[in-house]
């Protein structure tokens, strides 16, 4: 729900460090810059290192936005030529590495303006984590009476959905090592029957693995004893092919590989919605893709591990000069989106409401009230759909809700207007479909919209019809009355 360093990333600075005793050889290394932003200075760095393997890895930190870490998806140095990307907030750094490899001068994108960004170097090398030795490992695996000690689990099996012309199943699989060794993942392939139908490894795999609970992992693929990774997949079929009833997933590590069983796909449709807006110019922020931070949003909660936002959106309206407001930006109605009706996308009754929580200055850190699981998403309207599918509505309006728990809701009725309450950074609307009635304690299931525009070029408008808008796409919803 919360936006993510996408918006953030304006006008880049340098934070001068202390000279080295020595010349690094590398991209190895803490580098530090600073975002100037008009007052206000957001300071960034970068952690780099070798993995074992020799591919480069590394993570971006927001300091002054709570320390977050973003893996680096692509880290590559041709010559002194240097480009570095971050998929998760959209970024692609292209610069030049000094001769006296101590700074890195060049430019910052994030689908935007081409900003000016300049890394000093502020820390020696760092040495890449050392694997054990393999026949370590292989010797252990063949004592153990009960085969190779990992287990390997989706809790959610994938529901095939469409978007942009191709069938999609997204999941995750939980990968725990019972073991007393490292294990190291070197590659992780998705297999139907004999089948390879994806495969990942290297910067990509480390890229699409998440580490719960342990802090500074640079290289995901070393997952430690007793400890847990688990690996956010995306896997696409081109239209026409035959989506597998089961897949099953198999590890390779060094010397060792481990194949677990089967998961059958799941067999249920996806519900087919009216849309949740009217007009044109509506941004799919934070929207379905491997990176966003709502697919990775995996959220312990009363001792079970759900993603409720698994496919969830947060719809944000462009104005003609590009922004999302026009005036005072601190103003929530300077806002495009701000006081758009909110509609039902189906029949439906009002399982659940929220109201009389007061609206935030638009901003990243300002909130009106302490978030919670309560107020995390503000004024809200969860409706249920029926077979298990419930639709909510966060951060509307206080005052603005129409509707009260059992009301019987149609297709297209107005139910609220779109505001900036609960964990907000300003007006837009969050969508999500779930399979229970709760915001946090459910799980994402994918759906589809009947029929939008997207746009695929300044003034070109593509139709779709029953799919899935995907992360950042521009869409005109038709006229609804």
């Amino acid at each position: 729900m919360k936006r993510h360093l996408t918006t953030l990333l304006i006008t880049i600075g340098f934070i001068t460090a202390a000279a080295h005793s020595q010349t690094p050889i590398g991209l190895e290394g803490k580098w530090e810059g600073a975002l100037v932003a008009g007052p206000n200075q957001l300071r960034l760095v970068l952690n780099i290192t070798r993995a074992s393997d020799g591919i480069h890895l590394g993570t971006l930190t927001s300091v002054d936005q709570g320390g977050v870490q973003i893996p680096m998806d692509s880290i590559q140095l041709t010559g002194d030529a240097v480009r570095l990307e971050v998929k998760a907030v959209n970024g692609v750094f292209q610069g030049t590495l000094s001769q006296d490899k101590k700074t890195m001068k060049g430019t910052w994108t994030q689908g935007g303006p081409v900003l000016s960004l300049e890394f000093t170097r502020t820390a020696d090398v760092a040495e890449a984590p050392k694997l054990p030795d393999p026949a370590v490992i292989a010797a252990a695996a063949a004592n153990n009476p009960f085969g190779i000690p990992l287990e390997m689990m989706v809790p959610v099996p994938p529901t095939p959905f469409q978007a942009n012309g191709k069938t999609h199943l997204v999941y995750e699989l939980h990968v725990t090592n019972f073991s007393a060794l490292e294990l190291f993942m070197n590659k992780l392939e998705v297999l139907s029957g004999d089948t390879v139908v994806a495969s990942f490894e290297g910067a990509e795999l480390n890229s699409m693995l998440q580490r719960p609970g342990v802090a500074n992992v640079t290289d995901n693929r070393q997952v430690g004893p007793g400890l847990r990774a688990i690996a956010f997949l995306w896997v696409s079929f081109d239209a026409g092919t035959t989506v597998p009833a089961s897949l099953s997933h198999r590890i390779t590590g060094r010397t060792l590989t481990v194949t677990a069983p089967p998961v059958t796909v799941s067999a249920a449709k996806p519900l087919v919605l009216g849309p949740p807006l009217r007009g044109a110019n509506w941004f799919a922020a934070n929207g379905p893709s491997n990176n966003s931070i709502h697919r990775r949003a995996l959220i312990p909660l009363n001792g079970k591990v759900r993603i409720a936002q698994r496919f969830a959106i947060d719809w944000l309206q462009v104005g003609p000069n590009g922004r999302t407001f026009e005036g005072d930006e601190k103003e929530n109605k300077t806002h495009k989106a701000y006081g758009n009706d909110i509609l039902a996308v189906a029949d439906g009754v009002v399982a659940a409401t929220k109201d009389g929580i007061p609206e935030n200055v638009p901003g990243l850190t300002s909130r009106a009230v302490p978030i919670t699981p309560e107020t995390i998403g503000g004024n809200h309207v969860i409706l249920d759909l029926g077979g298990n599918r419930f639709a909510f509505y966060a951060h509307m309006q206080p005052g603005s809700l129409r509707v009260r728990v059992g009301d019987k809701v149609r297709r297209g009725q107005v139910i609220g207007l779109v505001g900036n309450s609960g964990n907000s950074t300003e007006p837009h609307l969050h969508f999500q479909i779930t399979d229970a009635n709760s915001p946090l304690e459910s799980e994402g299931v994918p759906y589809l919209l009947e029929s939008f525009e997207v746009q695929t070029a300044p003034g070109t408008w593509e139709s779709r019809q029953n799919q899935l808008p995907l992360q950042n796409a521009r869409v005109r919803f038709p006229d609804v009355k």
